[in-house]
């Protein structure tokens, strides 16, 4: 049975990829999801705002990006607001290539234009074998339209493919006013993989307190609803690679999010419920499920039932929804209820 994979041009042993998250801050950890199965680590993303850019300068290299000064890092540590050190991220990258052999995917979100490149090169000469551009914004301003908002995600995808020379993904939301056309675009601009989709946690407000407070909630297997039809949608329509993440808590659920089109599958909140080893239920699970049904790889199974392979094309479409109420009101518990 052959679960293995291509994903930016890296040879996987199997589908399942651990997304990023905090497990990742800890090297032993990194070690574990190897031995547990997994083909490659997304590492938990550099989030630019919290280096606080000002408490620190960069020192130029001689060509390799530059360095970090000793004594600006120094006055960072002081900070009371310090949350990361670049400077260890990245040796962090460095000491989990040293550990494992599976590829380590690094992870981005940056704030400025020049954070954006400035920290790519770092994860880069980091070792990182891919990286992963979490782009993670809401657009708030009113006057911004959504071809400002388009052109500001390809300047950074383009600027750091144009600096980089490892495979590079992009992690969206779905929020756009046409999501094929603008993931057509990325593809164009040399994005080698899309990750969908990124989930925005929203925030809670303390009625007692009257303030706004983060509120991270772990995913559900319904959550991979939305992320399996666009890549349904989107397989076979562009070349980059197509990465399912959210919702996948099973076997079948990684299953399934290959029949739609996905190379990989990404998982997160079902390591974080279940722990690490859980990667192994996964995998004899879906080893399990294609052995039943007779076929002999992922690859026999991949993109089958997208929309370009499926016995109804409208089934990913606005026709899905009127048969899905029809289906529902007929239903014997509504028919009951009612």
């Amino acid at each position: 049975m052959k679960l293995a994979t291509t994903y930016l041009g890296l040879k996987l042993r199997t589908p399942l990829v651990p997304s990023a998250s905090p497990l990742s801050e800890k090297l032993d950890n990194i070690k574990r999801m190897e031995d547990a199965g997994a083909s490659a680590v997304v590492f938990h993303s550099l989030f630019e705002e919290q280096l606080r850019p000002g408490n620190y300068r960069m020192r130029d290299g001689s060509g390799n990006g530059g360095e970090f000064s000793r004594d600006a890092l120094d006055d960072f540590f002081d900070e009371p607001n310090f949350k990361v050190d670049p400077e260890a991220y990245v040796n962090h990258i460095a000491k989990a290539k040293e550990a494992v052999r599976i590829p380590i995917i690094g992870s981005l979100n940056g704030s400025t234009f020049g954070g954006w490149q400035r920290y790519a090169r770092l994860i880069e000469q980091a070792g990182a074998d891919a990286l992963e551009l979490n782009i993670y914004n809401v657009p708030t301003d009113p006057e911004r339209n959504a071809n400002d908002i388009e052109t500001e995600y390809l300047t950074i995808v383009t600027s750091i493919k144009g600096l980089l020379k490892i495979p590079v993904a992009v992690k969206l939301s779905p929020y756009f006013t046409n999501l094929s056309r603008f993931a057509r675009r990325l593809d164009e601009q040399g994005a080698n993989a899309l990750v969908l989709f990124n989930r925005f946690y929203q925030p809670d407000i303390e009625l007692e307190t009257l303030e706004v407070s983060p509120n991270v909630l772990l995913s559900t297997p319904m959550a991979m609803r939305l992320p399996m039809r666009w890549i349904a949608l989107l397989y076979g329509r562009i070349g980059a690679n197509l990465a399912a993440t959210s919702g996948i808590h099973r076997g079948v659920d990684a299953l399934k999010m290959i029949m739609a089109g996905a190379d990989v599958t990404m998982l997160c909140s079902v390591l974080l419920r279940c722990g690490i080893d859980h990667i192994r239920v996964l995998e004899y699970e879906m080893r399990e499920w294609l052995e039943e049904h007779e076929y002999e790889s992922v690859e026999q199974i991949k993109g089958i039932v997208s929309q370009k392979n499926c016995q109804d094309p409208s089934a990913f479409e606005r026709a899905q929804y009127t048969r899905a109420l029809s289906s529902y009101s007929s239903s014997p518990s509504s028919t009951a209820a009612s």
